[in-house]
């Protein structure tokens, strides 16, 4: 392979559950070891049993496990690996990441980190697109508030999807059908969002 391309012999999975496995198993296929980064909670999973290793990089919280980027840097070099897989979800959409792989000589498995500091926080996203005239579902800025949110929803029309700027893989998302319903919707896709990204900022779109 040229040296844009650089032959990958060796991947630290930074993911848990079926994703993980989903990627060990094509890694397999193509004759690529792997590592799996694991929270002190999946040290015992299927892919960590699957997987040629597993390194723990944290305990149970996962914004202290797969969401803590030196961690990941520190177990990818410990495996002797030459790339990093994020699977989706977790930081799989993190320029900092991205940006810490290159630096640390890493393979980043995705896309680059400007393309993901473009297109990674949904908002950013949506301006992206609103300035190249791409036709967009009805939406907000940042709502700060559930009431904020409300006079939103109420101005985009019910029912409407809470959704974390910085989300993957499903986090963050909940569906509001009514008013009545946006105060308890807001805050649990909020803590969601924090807990899964370590950022809790919500917009709104037409569902």
């Amino acid at each position: 392979m040229t040296a844009a391309h650089p032959t990958v012999r060796r991947v630290l999975v930074a993911n848990r559950g079926e994703i993980a496995l989903r990627i060990i198993r094509a890694c397999e296929q193509l004759g690529i070891e792997t590592v799996l980064a694991v929270s002190a909670a999946d040290r015992d999973s299927l892919p960590a049993r699957v997987a040629g290793r597993a390194i723990c990089i944290g305990p149970a919280a996962s914004a202290r496990s797969y969401l803590d980027i030196g961690a990941l840097i520190t177990a990818a070099r410990a495996g002797g690996c030459d790339a990093l897989h994020p699977g989706y979800g977790f930081l799989a959409e993190s320029a900092a990441l991205a940006q810490a792989c290159a630096e640390a000589g890493l393979v980043f498995i995705g896309p680059r980190p400007e393309q993901i500091r473009d297109m990674g926080n949904k908002l950013q996203a949506r301006e992206r697109a609103k300035a190249f005239g791409l036709p967009m579902l009805p939406g907000s800025e940042k709502v700060a508030s559930w009431q904020a949110a409300t006079q939103v929803a109420e101005h985009i029309g019910y029912p409407v999807l809470l959704k974390a700027a910085s989300g993957g893989g499903g986090r963050g998302m909940k569906v509001v059908a009514h008013p009545n319903e946006m105060q308890q919707r807001f805050e649990a896709a909020s803590e969601e969002a924090r807990a899964a990204f370590g950022d809790n900022t919500l917009y709104l779109e037409r569902f």
